[in-house]
This record gives structure tokens, sequence and C-alpha cells, in this order.
């Protein structure tokens, strides 16, 4: 393969806790499907217990290692490493992302033939091959009512009921989105200068989607590629972690969540719309727990119950989405 004058170097991140063994196969992977390809990959371990940093040190000796002596969440670990990174591009990519051939190539290649472009994500499949969110629209009240209430999960088809998540769009095309999930999301080095890092008081969740309206504010494009595909298992370090509560799926803390969406409420649509966010889901919760009960369901209503609890706890801690509680979390 012949190299060009200048090949971009493309700057690879991985931050991991505690997910060892997914983080060597998310390496050797990479390594093996980025043939021709010049990459920088750094790892991030965030204080794992596992000897996941050591495994790095003495498996992949090429790798830039930073090891951080306390757990500094997603989005302040990938902002040590953008310090670090020296590429023309920078690829975040959690541990639990395995690229499939050809991917970086294509996403490289659709980044390079439009300089607008300042983020791009690709296509990301579940361990069973069905589709996960991978494009989507920013977080809004009528979003919050129509994942809450079931019906993006009941009418996916529908350009309505779907549009958070895009599920509808089964186009195969290519399209210009709000947002793509920080597992795979390629940044033009140039783009991620101007808008700034993350920003560190989202510890774990919304951290990518505030970047993404820092992107667009400054004008630059974020691209769905579902031609860039990645396999993708979800939630992988939040398992690690012992007596939390997690949302029905088994990987999300629902307190981090949250707190994360109160901050990002607070930041970007103000007091009145934080409040309305935290009324909406303990007002549900108060609801649907109040039915389970006349239903005699007390499991159900004790895990509404518990949300609603959980929800009075964020508020508190954040100030309303005011304030970011210390870390870690």
């Amino acid at each position: 393969m012949t190299m060009s004058s200048h090949q971009s170097l493309i700057s690879v991140i991985v931050v991991s806790f505690n997910t060892r063994d997914i983080l060597r196969a998310c390496l050797q992977r990479l390594f093996s499907v980025t043939e021709g390809l010049r990459l920088q990959v750094i790892v991030v371990d965030n204080a794992s217990r596992d000897a996941s940093a050591d495994m790095v040190a003495q498996e992949f000796p090429d790798i830039c290692l930073i090891r951080s002596g306390i757990n500094l969440g997603f989005a302040a670990a990938n902002n040590q490493a953008f310090l670090q990174a020296r590429g023309d591009y920078v690829l975040l990519l959690n541990p639990d992302a395995l690229l499939e051939p050809e991917a970086l190539q294509r996403a490289l290649a659709h980044m390079e033939a439009d300089p607008a472009i300042g983020m791009g994500g690709g296509l990301l499949l579940g361990k069973d091959g069905q589709r996960e969110p991978s494009a989507r629209l920013f977080p809004s009240l009528l979003n919050e009512v129509l994942v809450l209430s079931g019906l993006a999960a009941k009418y996916p088809k529908s350009r309505f009921f779907g549009r958070f998540d895009r599920t509808w769009d089964d186009s195969g095309q290519a399209t210009a989105v709000d947002w793509v999930p920080g597992a795979f999301a390629l940044m033009r080095r140039e783009a991620l200068d101007q808008v700034g890092p993350f920003d560190e008081r989202f510890f774990l969740y919304c951290e990518e989607v505030d970047l993404c309206r820092r992107f667009h504010a400054q004008g630059w494009k974020i691209l769905y590629w579902p031609d860039v595909v990645i396999r993708h298992t979800g939630g992988e370090s939040s398992k690690t972690l012992e007596s939390h509560d997690f949302s029905s799926s088994g990987s999300q803390l629902t307190l981090w969540r949250m707190r994360s969406q109160l901050l990002y409420y607070r930041k970007h649509h103000g007091a009145l719309v934080a409040r309305g966010v935290a009324a909406l889901e303990s007002n549900w919760h108060g609801l649907r727990a109040w039915r389970a009960r006349r239903q005699g369901l007390q499991r159900k209503a004790e895990e509404s119950e518990r949300i609603v609890a959980l929800m009075r706890e964020a508020w508190r801690e954040t100030d309303g989405g005011r304030t970011s509680p210390p870390r870690p979390w």
C-alpha cells in the first residue's frame, strides 16, 4: 500500500475501568483491522482494580498508557488523553467496542471527503446483531415523554414516536444528526481544538451530547455513517460497580444518569426545563407505583418508588442541575 506524503494520524483514545479482558480484545481487534492507517493509541486507566493497566503495559508496550490514581469518569479521562493526542483526528473508542474490518478506514475517508464534518459515528450493533441507538436527536421534554411512556419502543417505525433514536430510518444512508454516542466517535482535531474538551462536570452520561451541542454551535456537522460498523456490548464498566441501582437494562447507573440529565438540562435549557424533566419522571413513576399497588404488584411498585427517591436524591445532590457532585461519583 503506497503512503501519501502526509497520511493522517489518528489518535485513538480508550478509557478503561475494570474491563481488562474486554479491553485486550478491543485493542487486538483495533490493530488487526487498521492495516495501512497511522495510529497513536492512548489508553486512560481509571484506577481499575483488575490490573487492566498492567495488562496494557505488558502486552501493548507501544501504547501510550495514562494511569489515573482515581476514577475520573469518562469526560475528564478523555480530556487527559486529549493533551497527549497528536493526531489530525481523534477517535473515541469504548473498550467494549470491536471495529468491523474497514470501519475506521471508511470513517476516515468520509471525514477527508468533507472538511465541514467535525465528528462522525457509525452503526453500533449489539451482541445479538441488533441495531443499537447510533444516531440521535438532542434530549428534550417531548423526547423524554416519548421514551418514558414506552411509545418510542412501541412504534419504532414511526417518524414521530421513533424520532429520538431515529429507529424509523432503515435507509442505510449517511445522514447529518444531532449527536452520536461516544462508544465510537471520530473527531477532527481542528474542530475539537475550536470547541474545547469535554465538560468535566459530567462524570458519566450526557458528556458527548453536551460536546456535540458545542460542535453544532460552532458550525461543524455531525454525521452518522451506517457503512462504518462497530460491535458494541455496552455498559461493561458500569457492571463492575456494586451497590448502585441499575436501570431495567442492567447497564445504566440510574442515579448517575439522573444527575447528568439534570446538569445537562440546566446548562442548555435553564432551571424551568430541568425542573420539568425531574417532575416528569417523578410523577410518571409515582403514578406507576400507585397503580401497581392497587393491582397488588408489589415489586413493580417498589421499583417505581425507588426511581422517585433517586430523582429526589439527584435533584438535591446537583442543586437542581446547578453543580456536579465531587468526583468520583
